[in-house]
């Protein structure tokens, strides 16, 4: 089975609450096997739309990445972060080699 990248772009519009989600939202990640890639980092915007946070992590399959997004303890955290960002969120499959 492929792994997944779980890619977000977000920009924080409050900066306390949305730190509680990130403080909740990486163990969640870890149960589910993510690790991150890249958490925040140095980043130059080529085109679109332009969001100062940026946030890969790696996941064993698209499902579990799905799985964890849904899960009801990722859903609580992401209560912090809704109204405190505006985010994009994406999964996707990494080609197999």
């Amino acid at each position: 089975m492929a792994t997944a990248l779980w890619i977000a772009h977000v920009e924080v519009t409050d900066a306390e609450a949305y730190g509680r989600y990130a403080v909740l939202a990486g163990p969640i990640l870890a149960s589910f096997g993510g690790n991150f890639l890249a958490r925040s980092g140095r980043y130059v915007q080529l085109e679109g739309v332009e969001r100062a946070r940026n946030v890969v992590a790696r996941f064993p399959s698209v499902e579990a990445a799905v799985e964890c997004y849904h899960s009801a303890a990722y859903q609580a955290a992401l209560a912090h972060a809704k109204g405190a960002s505006q985010r994009d969120l994406v999964v996707v499959e990494e080609l197999g080699e």
